[in-house]
């Protein structure tokens, strides 16, 4: 069985290592990082097989290397810029390297050392930006231990960006070359141009990043855009906005990569295979706002939209705007995939939770915005949601005798047969909290998955001391008590 070295990456790219661990542990660790509700996001390393890394909510980033591995260079020697023919240089020669623009935004988290690509090799041709996504989370810390996995991996970009933090990370200057992109044959498209900006930003492409998103109300971003322009990067698509994901490939012209400057996709660059970023709208990437590019949805008022825009079925931007302001929050454990246009599990769990964060109940917590929900989300008012998994407020009870019944009884019976469901949920919410248990499942119903869960808890999680038997996910006091202690609510026998 192959052992693996365990470290922990900081967000100031200190590490602590963490001793070695067998197979299973890594195994389990990819598991609960691929439940739908965890925290947790698996990325493999891109160049050496059997090497993962976990990306944390809080910054950290999870490293497992296979024990035995040949030593790995992170930042190789950068080979000096290549002779480009003359056609590809203004008259009169080469520009001064790093001349005008800016090098490091004000502002942005510096992360790394800064060193990244090198000079470009085609300085005399026009600025532009490349966006990607990066196929991951948004929110929380996300962008240290994304921007920890790309140094790690050697694939930076110069930024990355949250578009729901708002948040900035500049991993080297703007002035040199990325690392995110591949050659297009002898031509080397991280260098191509006078700067070539590129941009990871955390979203999924099939999501894309610009709904509901207001650049009027994103500081960050327009200091991105500030920064761009200062190299001359013209507000333009050249190779026209980039195209839904999933979909057709668009044209990738080399012609128009080479000899026009502007904001291209990953979509977009020769020699690349990839169909990132996903159907921008155009126009508020540039900071203009929507009317333009690919048509923004509507859901960016502040007024209450109306219970009907909500619920099984809606499709619209009121539905992204409301997983924002709920991931901004603390709900950001709800959410694996989106916040997205269609409503889904993930929404109605999360509004729940704000709606329990204010000590409501029944149908005052069914899990769908009203106007009161939907006016404290707006002007941030109101209790967040717990980090915890907690509802707020008086700490509920769970009786260990209620739960034994309640797995006795809905196990055997037909599925979501609920016994006591109240405190059930509140050890369900736990056991989401703890990535154990997908959010979907967490319905009052001690059935087999929430058994599962809970011996994975006592396993793994409850001090390590339960196995055999005394695993079997029925539970116990003793580890309720200690479930209990860290979710803010009371065991009783």
């Amino acid at each position: 069985m192959t052992s693996f070295h365990a470290a922990i990456v900081h967000p100031d790219r200190s590490i602590t290592y963490c001793g070695e661990v067998d197979e299973s542990h890594v195994a389990t660790a990819r598991a609960i990082a691929d439940i739908e509700t965890s925290p947790r996001f698996a990325r493999e390393h891109r160049n050496r097989p059997g090497s993962l890394f976990v990306l944390r909510e809080d910054g950290d980033l999870d490293w497992y290397e296979p024990v035995g591995a040949g030593p790995y260079t992170v930042h190789a020697p950068d080979p000096a810029p290549r002779d480009v023919p003359a056609d590809d240089l203004p008259e009169g020669g080469d520009l001064p390297r790093g001349a005008s623009g800016t090098a490091w935004i004000p502002g942005a988290i510096r992360i790394g050392d800064g060193v990244i690509g090198g000079a470009m090799d085609t300085p005399g041709n026009p600025a532009r930006v490349t966006l990607h996504t990066t196929e991951s989370p948004a929110g929380g810390r996300y962008l240290e231990s994304l921007s920890s996995y790309l140094i790690s991996v050697g694939s930076e970009p110069q930024l990355v960006y949250c578009p729901i933090t708002d948040r900035v990370a500049q991993l080297g200057p703007l002035n040199q070359s990325g690392r995110a992109l591949r050659n297009d044959g002898e031509r080397r498209t991280n260098r191509e141009g006078k700067v070539n900006i590129q941009i990871e930003v955390l979203a999924y492409a099939k999501n894309p990043w610009t709904t509901g998103w207001d650049p009027a109300q994103k500081p960050g971003w327009r200091s991105i855009l500030a920064a761009a322009r200062s190299w001359g990067v013209p507000d333009a698509f050249p190779a026209g906005p980039p195209g839904r994901y999933p979909g057709p490939d668009k044209p990738r012209s080399r012609s128009v990569w080479q000899n026009q400057g502007g904001f291209f996709g990953h979509c977009d660059v020769p020699g690349n295979d990839h169909g990132d970023p996903g159907a921008l709208d155009t126009d508020k990437v540039l900071g203009r706002g929507g009317g333009g590019g690919t048509p923004a949805q509507p859901g960016t008022g502040d007024a209450f939209p109306g219970a009907d825009q909500f619920g099984p079925g809606a499709d619209n931007g009121y539905v992204t705007r409301l997983g924002e302001m709920l991931i901004n929050r603390g709900g950001r454990r709800f959410y694996r995939v989106g916040p997205s246009s269609e409503w889904g599990d993930a929404d109605r769990r999360a509004t729940e939770a704000f709606q329990r964060a204010q000590g409501w109940t029944g149908s005052d917590a069914d899990g769908i915005p009203g106007p009161t929900t939907w006016e404290l989300l707006i002007t941030g008012r109101g209790n967040d949601i717990p980090a915890d998994g907690s509802s707020g407020g008086t700490q509920p009870s769970v009786s260990v005798a209620h739960l034994v019944t309640a797995a006795q009884r809905d196990i055997p019976a037909p599925d979501g047969h609920t016994t006591y469901p109240d405190e059930v949920e509140v050890v369900e919410d736990a056991l989401v909290a703890e990535g154990l248990l997908e959010g979907r499942y967490a319905d009052g119903s001690f059935g087999t998955r929430t058994r599962d869960a809970y011996s994975a808890w006592q396993r793994s999680k409850a001090g390590g001391s339960y196995t055999g038997s005394a695993a079997d996910g029925i539970p116990g006091l003793g580890s309720l008590r200690r479930l209990a202690a860290r979710h803010n609510f009371t065991a009783t026998p």
